[in-house]
């Protein structure tokens, strides 16, 4: 294999058939290329799905209220259902074994202002434990706590994005801002890795907001954080369970699928992961046919490179060459042309998949890439095949009598 002759003759070779060899070895780099790209972008794809759901917790469940549509109990259809704060109290007796954290939440939006400044914001009212729910980080002060809730104080957490628009870079921490009319006092500042919208809501304990809507105890919604041991099955069971209890409680009909509303993020991310997992599946078909199209590609090119010297074949071994010799020649050019090839195809294609980065965020994919072993193992693979595919044909020359070898056209 190291013989000095033999990788003489096969740069000769080489040297003397550029056309032939780059073809080969193009075929062996676009198949290597298309796989490696694909391959990353079937990564990019659940890199999308898990960036979509790990931006807040997933062991949660929304609970929402809706408006009935059938009739039941002597209760007319098209009934408003409502939420309140004995409901918080009903969760946390009945189902506490299943709870990490319960907080509702008001939605509201206002204007806000400072000084001069001025804009639209959303104003989420809730409990201490939203900040779990929503995967909330502090950068200055605290967020709001038990005693903003007991006190109904008027405390306020606000975005980044808030404090950057009202205060330009000023401190924000103590200052009070004006909200639809009432000023409250921002006690901490946050970020939130799901984007610039989350970093524009401002946060108020929701016994504040409560005080604000003429003293109600309404809330628009219930977020349920579940312990996290309990798993697949036991969050699919405790939703079971919510809406069996808060239909019977509301008197809202088992089979009215719009008098309220319950929303597992856990069991939303299984079926999108599940999703995500059967388009990789297909996208790992597609990678699998692009290496067999490589290998065919070879195999057919190897075949006519083959033919193309059985008069040299025959030459050779009427000079006394062995079959061996004559195979291992050729069997040699085959797989330095496929390596060589192989690797330019697989470092291009990572090249690639470096280079996209977020560029393709719009279509879903996000930070394409591929694990480094699977993309050398498909290239050996690649290798591996292409060795095969020049041996075959070669072996079937070598076995030629030279007389039979010499006479082909």
């Amino acid at each position: 294999m190291f013989n000095r002759d033999n990788w003489k003759e096969i740069f000769e070779t080489i040297q003397k058939n550029k056309l032939r060899t780059f073809l080969s070895g193009f075929t062996v780099a676009l198949g290597i290329l298309i796989f490696v790209v694909l391959y990353g972008f079937g990564n990019g794809l659940k890199n999308t799905f898990n960036e979509f759901f790990g931006n807040d917790a997933t062991n949660v469940l929304y609970l929402s209220p809706g408006r009935t549509t059938e009739p039941y109990l002597g209760y007319k259809a098209n009934r408003r259902i409502e939420f309140d704060n004995s409901d918080l109290k009903d969760i946390k007796e009945n189902f506490a074994m299943f709870l990490d954290y319960v907080t509702p939440q008001i939605s509201r939006g206002a204007l806000a202002k400072y000084g001069q400044e001025s804009d639209n914001y959303s104003i989420r009212a809730a409990a201490p434990s939203i900040q779990e729910a929503e995967k909330l980080i502090l950068m200055e002060g605290r967020f709001i706590n038990q005693s903003d809730i007991d006190n109904k104080t008027k405390n306020i957490v606000i975005g980044r994005l808030v404090k950057k628009d009202l205060f330009k870079g000023n401190k924000a921490l103590g200052e009070f801002i004006d909200l639809g009319g009432s000023s409250f006092r921002i006690v901490g500042v946050f970020q939130d890795d799901g984007g610039d919208r989350e970093e524009r809501i401002i946060y108020m304990s929701y016994t504040s907001r409560q005080r604000q809507d003429k003293a109600t105890d309404k809330v628009d919604q219930i977020i349920i954080g579940f312990k996290p041991e309990i798993g697949y099955a036991g969050a699919m069971a405790l939703e079971k369970s919510l809406n069996t209890y808060f239909r019977e409680k509301k008197y809202i009909s088992p089979k009215d699928p719009n008098g309220m509303y319950i929303r597992n993020v856990t069991d939303q991310l299984k079926q999108n992961q599940q999703f995500a997992g059967v388009l990789q599946i297909i996208i790992s078909f597609f990678c699998i046919g692009t290496l067999i199209a490589g290998i065919i590609g070879i195999s057919n090119i190897m075949v006519f490179v083959v033919k193309e010297r059985t008069k040299e074949i025959g030459i050779r071994k009427a000079l006394g060459a062995t079959p061996r010799s004559v195979i291992g020649t050729i069997l040699l050019e085959s797989i330095f042309i496929t390596t060589i090839s192989g690797f330019i195809g697989m470092m291009i294609g990572v090249g690639i998949l470096t280079g996209l980065g977020d560029t393709l965020k719009d279509y879903f994919i996000t930070d394409p890439y591929i694990d480094m072993g699977i993309a050398i193992a498909s290239t050996i693979m690649l290798i591996i095949f292409g060795g095969i595919a020049g041996y075959i044909p070669a072996k079937r020359a070598a076995d030629i009598k030279p007389i039979v070898a010499l006479r082909d056209e």
